[in-house]
């Protein structure tokens, strides 16, 4: 696969949600040097909340994917903003997650695979760093909140 972001989106039938207008005091993205940092983001389309509540009691495995996948496309969003357009987003380098998960739900790094696996479609051969973490409540109940750096392309 070849091209950059914006090629890679059309080569895969992915579209980028609207960015989610931030619901508190901070921005969506900023650019610090090379690097384009993203803030925490759920499972939006425009303004819909698309999977809420905790994996173990309310959402399966499956969902929580799903959701997380859904999350990785925000952050895309929010990153092609800051940057100027798709072609200037380069590989994830690192993915920070909070998986809403009810007591004894111990699968937050399969969840997130959702969220990996397609940025690794988008970006092959490039890898990135991530962490999973279990939460016991996330705001407006999403399943899923990532936050991530992504490199910031010339």
């Amino acid at each position: 696969m070849s091209g950059g972001l914006g090629a890679r989106l059309r080569q895969l039938g992915i579209e980028l949600p609207p960015p989610f207008q931030p619901v508190a005091t901070y921005v969506g993205a900023v650019v610090v040097g090379g690097q384009i940092w993203v803030s925490g983001m759920g499972p939006t389309w425009d303004k819909e909340i698309r999977h809420r509540g905790k994996l173990g009691r309310d959402l399966t495995l499956e969902e929580g994917q799903q959701a997380a996948r859904l999350t990785a496309l925000n952050l895309l969003a929010h990153a092609v903003a800051a940057a100027g357009g798709a072609d200037r987003v380069g590989p994830c380098l690192k993915l920070f997650g909070l998986v809403n998960s009810a007591p004894g739900f111990t699968d937050q790094h399969l969840v997130l695979d959702g969220a990996s696996d397609l940025l690794g479609a988008l970006f092959p051969g490039s890898p990135h760093a991530r962490a999973a973490v279990a939460a016991p409540a996330l705001p407006f109940s999403i399943a899923v909140e990532l936050d991530g750096v992504f490199r910031l392309l010339p």
